[in-house]
């Protein structure tokens, strides 16, 4: 999983200096509901890629389990909500979840085919980069730095090797890169979809295809024995927001500064009228 996102956004980056050198990628032929800043997108993408990269150094630096620490497992002291999984290892299961994975990082990019989003090509790659970098960080700064077993650890029947159960993959089971990463494709393909194109009448089949897929993926997760219950839906819910709301960040708004008149009591009894100023992130 690490690998992959490593060599994934170091692939995609070299589309980030072909939009900073480009301004015909940001297209004007139609309104978009995006605005970008490239100060704050492009500290955002590197500070991203930096850490997904750091999270990678720790993953790669982590332990293999001692032996005193594989004899003390126990699954009772797994929580009950996750029990049922323990000792799970399919291998079938485990490449079954790969394609729908695959897939995820592709979705967005099939968005393109609605002309208005096509015009406004570099808006999409930035807002993935952001949301695929963000996702990265934050999976392999996590799964760095916690240990927990995964299913396939307790697994006792003789099919998984000793190697594999005491291996420092096998430690990486808190939470679910899989899952996050495929909620943050799905979900953010929905989102621009559906920003474009408030009054589409197909709206509902595109999230519920976005909510699906990275299903799909937990549940082969867990079958394949790589993480538990509690793993799988931080996963979904961890991706799903940062597929929603990296777009959510950059649409326009009308004013970022508001100014309004206010009255009110104070929690000292006193009344008091005056202007109020907001500010819009």
């Amino acid at each position: 999983m690490g690998s992959f996102y490593l060599q994934t956004m170091k692939k995609i980056t070299l589309l980030l200096a072909i939009i900073f050198s480009s301004t015909q990628l940001i297209g004007q032929k139609s309104n978009s509901p995006y605005e970008l800043d490239w100060l704050r997108d492009g500290i955002w993408t590197g500070v991203g890629l930096a850490g997904s990269a750091g999270g990678l150094v720790l993953i790669q630096n982590k332990d293999d389990m001692t032996m005193e620490e594989f004899n003390n497992l126990d699954e009772d002291d797994i929580p009950a909500i996750d029990r049922w999984a323990a000792g799970n290892n399919s291998e079938n299961a485990s490449k079954l979840s790969d394609i729908p994975f695959a897939a995820s990082f592709a979705l967005p990019f099939l968005t393109l085919l609605d002309g208005k989003i096509n015009d406004h090509t570099g808006q999409l790659i930035i807002l993935y980069l952001e949301a695929f970098s963000t996702t990265a960080t934050m999976y392999s700064m996590t799964v760095g730095l916690v240990d927990r077993s995964r299913p396939y650890v307790y697994d006792d029947s003789g099919e998984t090797g000793i190697g594999r159960r005491m291996s420092n993959n096998g430690q990486r089971s808190f939470y679910a890169g899989h899952v996050a990463a495929s909620a943050t494709g799905t979900f953010l393909a929905a989102k621009i979809y559906s920003d474009f194109n408030p009054d589409a009448k197909g709206k509902f089949w595109v999230w519920a295809g976005a909510a699906a897929i990275p299903a799909a993926v937990s549940y082969y997760r867990i079958e394949a024995g790589q993480h538990f219950l509690t793993d799988v839906s931080l996963g979904y819910v961890l991706g799903a927001a940062t597929g929603i709301l990296v777009p959510e960040l950059h649409k326009k708004r009308d004013s970022k500064v508001a100014v309004y008149p206010s009255a009110g009591r104070s929690f000292m009894g006193d009344e008091y009228q005056g202007l109020s100023v907001r500010y819009t992130f």
